[in-house]
């Protein structure tokens, strides 16, 4: 049947299964209404889309009829999260549905194969990938063998609440809370008792998981270009969980003051040069995990962390682009990457994003956001006002790079 033959309302339902599944995983909202266009277009339907973190319109009309919307769909959805093998999948029924090999019919019945919940070892992969990624992140900061070990524990305990909160809405909705009251808790307990150690430097890559970096640099770009009703929903969204994060790490730093605890501080030499390079290949396959890569795809997503970081140093170090009024290593690193994951787009046919999430992961301001609210809530206001000076510098650039990146090479489509 070709898609013409295919009933209207077939095609309807198609498109908004296929709006559903991109906003289920992560996309922003340029790239998912530019998508769901390009499909339309592709399958006579005229449909106009308006959507947000938390939900989708579609009205949908014949070509011949477009002037009065003959099916209208209201979706009201919970914020997606980055699933780069959902998006594969998505990515590639919709390109054989508008190349004809596949119905749509057959494409609507393969979208729902999506519904299937994840097995017991992809779960117990992604706990443990919480506390690789936290591990890898304090290796990169290069801090001590004592922070690495805290902070890949500590890690693994938030992945133990994170995992199940999923499934549970009461504790979802408190879990970044709880998770920061618990590292910050256990790492003075270790600090106090064990061994000294560099405690904020732990709870910040104990945390980096739940940081909402990426979901401020996906705000920024969406009112950088025009979705304004989006990009404020969710820097709004962003900014809470910032909040919450703050508060636990707060109330339990005067729980250990309460409880009379002296954590002590580390003191002494960094760690040597190789533990940097061991924390991003270990890191950049625990993100790997963390994004829900299919197997795949596991080297091109750790290779995106790859070039965003190596870019990054390049930029920043040896092309002396860093200054302390631009953060124009961070810029370099976002053009680059928005220009591989372009290229890749366009010469393999699969989703940029594979290359570029990862990519940026670790460039995004997140960790520096949550040390502005610190201070700030610990009365430092002229240091958490000059840290938030440089999240809005590192946003910016970051945000700036990925634009140009996108002339320099367009995506292939919008994923």
């Amino acid at each position: 049947m070709t898609i013409a033959a295919s009933p209207f309302r077939h095609r309807c339902n198609f498109i908004v299964e296929l709006a559903r599944r991109l906003h289920a995983c992560g996309t922003s909202t340029p790239r998912l209404e530019g998508a769901i266009r390009v499909v339309s277009q592709r399958l006579g339907v005229h449909t106009e889309i308006w959507s947000n973190p938390t939900g989708i319109i579609l009205s949908f009309s014949t070509p011949q009829n477009s002037d009065g919307a003959e099916i209208t769909r209201v979706l009201r959805l919970s914020p997606g999260d980055i699933d780069l093998r959902a998006m594969a999948m998505v990515d590639d029924i919709a390109e054989r549905v508008m190349a004809g090999t596949l119905e749509v019919e057959a494409g609507l019945q393969a979208l729902t194969v999506l519904d299937r919940p994840p097995t017991r070892g992809r779960l117990a992969a992604t706990v443990l990938a919480f506390g690789l990624a936290s591990g890898s992140v304090a290796a990169l900061l290069r801090t001590s063998v004592a922070d690495v070990l805290a902070s890949a524990l500590i890690g693994l305990l938030i992945g133990l609440i994170a995992v199940p909160a999923a499934k549970r809405p009461r504790l979802n909705e408190a879990s970044e809370a709880l998770a920061a009251m618990i590292a910050t808790f256990v790492a003075s307990a270790i600090a106090a008792f064990l061994v000294p150690l560099s405690l904020q430097t732990v709870v910040i890559a104990s945390l980096i998981v739940l940081m909402p970096g990426l979901m401020l640099t996906t705000a920024v770009a969406e009112l950088s270009s025009g979705n304004w009703a989006s990009g404020t929903a969710r820097f709004a969204g962003a900014s809470v969980v910032l909040l919450k994060l703050t508060f636990g790490t707060i109330a339990a730093t005067q729980l250990v003051h309460a409880i009379g605890w002296q954590p002590r501080l580390a003191t002494g030499a960094s760690l040597a040069p190789y533990w940097e390079w061991l924390g991003l290949l270990v890191g950049s396959g625990a993100f790997a995990v963390l994004f829900g890569a299919a197997r795949r795809d596991v080297p091109v997503v750790m290779a995106g962390a790859w070039i965003g970081y190596g870019l990054t140093r390049i930029g920043g170090e040896y092309l002396g682009l860093a200054s302390g009024h631009f953060a124009g290593g961070v810029f370099f690193a976002g053009l680059g990457v928005a220009a591989i994951s372009n290229a890749y787009g366009r010469i393999f046919r699969r989703p940029g994003a594979l290359l570029r999430v990862s990519g940026i992961i670790l460039l995004v301001p997140g960790s520096v956001g949550f040390r502005s609210l610190t201070s700030v809530l610990e009365r430092d206001v002229a240091l958490g006002l000059d840290t938030a000076v440089a999240v809005l510098a590192a946003l910016t650039a970051l945000v700036a790079g990925l634009l140009f990146g996108n002339l320099l090479v367009p995506p292939r489509r919008h994923l």
